[in-house]
């Protein structure tokens, strides 16, 4: 593989392991085991077949997860700590076979800290989308979203094998939308978040304004007497019959 090609498996595993991580190892895998794609040695175990299996059946629990809501943010908050280092891992690996005289272990370093961060920027961002769409009372939204994520995933894998420099116009399209619309993603779910109230924090805050009116505050009276007892009335009363 040349320089573009390689530095494109790099990149573009890692963008796609943030998105979905087990779609990525079963595209990546099969393709090399089909000769459509020439993994370096270093990845060579992803077309491993018992590896293949074990993609496609956390693929398949993904599959249904994310498409339910609140689910899929949870599914999204555990593979955090998967997807991230999954996609440095896989971008230090397909950089492994760049010989760039930088030596192997600051190649690997730098391998690391990009395909992290670039796995990080698509992940947060599917995090976030996934937040915000769960604010909809309709739950068509995700399964909708689910299915454009997986053809996100699937169409980058295929520039990345046979049309680098297109993936790299269209990764360079996704930084300047990350750059423009995570701050209001997370800004959004925040507010939503935000004017939430816990019950407890609201009850705790209700002692503290009793506390400090003292015994005597005022509660709400549903008898239409306004929270007050009625004067006595001047009118005489009748006489019992």
């Amino acid at each position: 593989m040349g320089v573009i090609e390689t530095l494109a498996l790099g990149m573009g595993g890692a963008w796609a392991s943030g998105v979905n991580l087990y779609g990525t190892v079963i595209v990546l895998g099969l393709m090399n085991n089909f000769g459509l794609l020439d993994l370096p040695s270093e990845l060579q175990i992803m077309g491993s077949w018992w590896v293949l299996t074990l993609a496609i059946f956390l693929y398949l629990i993904e599959f249904v997860a994310d498409k339910i809501p609140i689910v899929d943010s949870i599914w999204d908050a555990i593979h955090t700590f998967i997807r991230i280092p999954a996609g440095a891992l896989l971008a230090a690996g397909a950089m492994s076979g760049l010989d760039v005289g930088m030596g192997d272990g600051m190649q690997t370093a730098i391998g690391l800290l990009v395909g992290g961060t670039v796995a990080a920027g698509s992940h947060f961002t599917k995090a976030g989308s996934r937040a915000a769409i769960n604010t909809s009372p309709e739950p068509f939204s995700n399964s909708v979203a689910s299915i454009a994520e997986d053809v996100a995933v699937f169409g980058a894998l295929y520039t990345v094998a046979f049309h680098p420099v297109v993936f790299f116009v269209l990764l360079a399209v996704f930084v300047l939308l990350l750059v423009w619309l995570v701050p209001k993603i997370w800004r959004f779910i925040g507010q939503v978040f935000g004017n939430a109230r816990h019950p407890s924090v609201a009850f705790a805050q209700t002692r503290a304004q009793q506390a400090a009116f003292g015994p005597e505050t005022p509660k709400l009276d549903l008898s239409g007497a306004g929270g007050a007892s009625l004067p006595p009335s001047n009118r005489p009363e009748n006489p019992s019959q």
